[in-house]
């Protein structure tokens, strides 16, 4: 059964390309009036956007190897490349994460003199620019984990810009520089439980996991309730790549059924309620001993 994505992969490029050019541009900028103004926190952000530059520039990359068509030698395409990338975000995140941990720790037990008023300036651009990425990527991460990766790079940065403000105001108003350290802590935190995140879903994809959202045995029951099915064994649903869900299943048929009938009410049922478009179905002849009426088995 074929699937055309093409419309929803270039659209993802295309925003992918949008975000990495504002990355790039804030990157420098962050790393500028950090390095003029002595503000971790503005360091921080920075070191943060230069891996977004990077996770962009590898999840534009992957975006375009995975919309190479499938061939002999790949016979699902090079979908899960993404996967990879976004578990290589993950990975990167979380090494960032725990060198803005000891950078922040270090600044709180020497505080250094710190500019408020350009670090606030360039933390504010820092902000607009980040939402302006996240609201171009966020339409297409709902359905590709690669740019749901990048999204949440761009989120980790909106909030390390919040965090650079608030430091700022309270160096500005109460000369408060132990804020600036703290405010690297926050972002560090933040980052963590992005990288947490992206991991997880990454692996259990590439350990062709049950997707998330879907309940195997809830699926089972359903099959089993369709006219002419018996019962249902060897039922496995991974993700092939971001968005494209897969099934197998053998499936026992009562003595008489029409089993493409049956095949055909599989398909329609996992496609139109729960998504999963490539289905391989094998219909076999219920045992009339080994076999219970009802009977659901996985």
């Amino acid at each position: 059964m074929g699937h055309d994505h093409g419309g929803h992969e270039a659209s993802s490029r295309s925003r992918l390309r949008a975000a990495l050019a504002i990355t790039a541009t804030i990157f420098i900028l962050e790393l500028v009036g950090g390095v003029i103004t002595g503000s971790i926190a503005l360091l921080a952000d920075a070191g943060h956007m230069l891996t977004d530059v990077g996770a962009l520039t590898v999840a534009l990359f992957a975006a375009y190897l995975a919309s190479r068509p499938r061939d002999a030698q790949m016979s699902f395409g090079y979908g899960r490349v993404e996967i990879l990338a976004a578990l290589g975000n993950g990975v990167l995140l979380g090494g960032v994460s725990v060198a803005i941990l000891f950078e922040s720790l270090e600044r709180l037990w020497e505080p250094r003199s710190i500019d408020p008023l350009p670090m606030i300036t360039i933390a504010v651009i820092g902000l607009a620019a980040n939402l302006v990425s996240a609201k171009i990527l966020q339409p297409a991460a709902h359905r590709n984990l690669n740019t749901k990766a990048a999204l949440f790079h761009v989120i980790g940065d909106a909030l390390g810009s919040v965090a650079a403000i608030v430091a700022g105001l309270s160096i500005w108003l109460w000369n408060w520089t132990p804020a600036d350290a703290l405010a690297g802590l926050v972002i560090a935190l933040l980052v963590v439980g992005s990288a947490v995140h992206l991991v997880r879903e990454s692996i259990g994809i590439l350990l062709d996991g049950v997707p998330r959202h879907l309940n195997l045995q809830e699926i089972a029951k359903e099959v089993v309730d369709i006219a002419g099915i018996k019962a249902v064994h060897d039922l496995h649903i991974w993700t092939v790549s971001s968005g494209f869900f897969s099934m197998s299943a053998h499936v026992d048929l009562v003595s008489g059924a029409d089993a493409e009938a049956a095949r055909r009410q599989v398909h329609q049922l996992l496609h139109q309620k729960y998504g999963i478009v490539h289905t391989t179905i094998q219909t076999e002849a219920a045992p009339a001993l080994l076999s219970i009426e009802g009977e659901r088995t996985l």
